[in-house]
């Protein structure tokens, strides 16, 4: 049995306790004869997908207290786990999203240090510089290429640190552990949307046990 979040430029599989991941391109020429379980964020991918009859969407699967309006299903399997705290997924985009007794209170969306350093390069050759992940942020910088990593960093740590204050936070994502490491109360799982994918597999009954 596979496990796969189709995002917009990566593909992202889990089975038997290994994850890899594959660009879109890729992921349309592969083929299997298991049962694959999946969510997906991506548009392009969806006429591809049909007609494979050992593929599942989950997404109609998860039972996601919310009035969140359009709240895409990668953020809800990344919250399904989680009862009470923030979950935070840093990947292109970075999704914040506040949990308090099972509910899903709302949450908000930045932009990722790759997007952001992709949006300084487009401003100026200057800026085009490479997002510095030990900047010093008790300092101002005194160089262009810190000036722009302490730009990037520093508002999205600040943002955070005013959403979550002493709460959780579960952070994923391709830059979860680095932003992790900035808050008291963090934990960084890699895994955390299969996990939230397995239990929606386990509450749905798709998956007869023995």
């Amino acid at each position: 049995m596979y496990l796969c979040d189709i995002g917009n430029s990566n593909v992202h599989f889990f089975k038997e306790g290994r994850m890899w991941a594959v660009s879109v391109p890729e992921f349309q020429h592969f083929s299997t004869q298991e049962p694959l379980f999946f969510i997906n964020v991506n548009e392009s991918v969806k006429p591809w997908l049909v007609g494979k009859k050992n593929y599942v969407d989950l997404e109609p699967y998860f039972a996601f207290d919310t009035i969140y309006q359009g709240i895409g299903v990668d953020r809800v399997a990344a919250c399904y786990t989680v009862e009470e705290g923030i979950v935070i997924d840093a990947g292109s985009a970075i999704t914040v999203d506040i949990m308090s007794g099972g509910l899903h209170l709302g949450g908000y969306i930045l932009a990722g240090l790759s997007a952001a350093q992709e949006a300084y390069a487009s401003i100026s050759p200057r800026l085009d510089v490479r997002i510095n992940p030990n900047i010093t942020l008790d300092a101002l910088p005194q160089k262009t290429a810190d000036a722009v990593s302490y730009g990037v960093i520093k508002p999205i740590l600040l943002m955070l640190g005013d959403t979550c204050k002493e709460k959780n936070i579960y952070f994923t994502g391709g830059d979860g552990k680095f932003l992790s490491r900035f808050f008291k109360h963090s934990i960084f799982d890699k895994t955390l949307i299969f996990r939230g994918m397995q239990k929606a597999i386990a509450h749905s009954g798709l998956v007869q046990e023995g």
